[in-house]
């Protein structure tokens, strides 16, 4: 268990996924939910349903991009 912390996450790096964004952090990045885990997503504002891809996965949040 020590050292996969991405196991945990409900979300996987390179998949994509549709969210809505639900509120926006300090830094202006838009914040969607999947399973409670938080994913930044910006260029996004709160209210956009998106398509987003994972880019990169923590122990405790994921960050993502907006797909067209």
């Amino acid at each position: 268990m020590f050292g996969n912390e991405q196991n945990s996450a409900p979300v996987t790096a390179g998949e994509t996924y549709e969210v809505s964004i639900e509120d926006v952090a300090r830094e202006g990045d838009g914040i969607a939910r999947v399973e409670g885990f938080v994913i930044f997503v910006p260029g996004t504002k709160v209210g956009d349903k998106v398509t987003i891809k994972v880019n990169k996965v923590m122990r405790k949040f994921a960050v993502a991009e907006k797909v067209e």
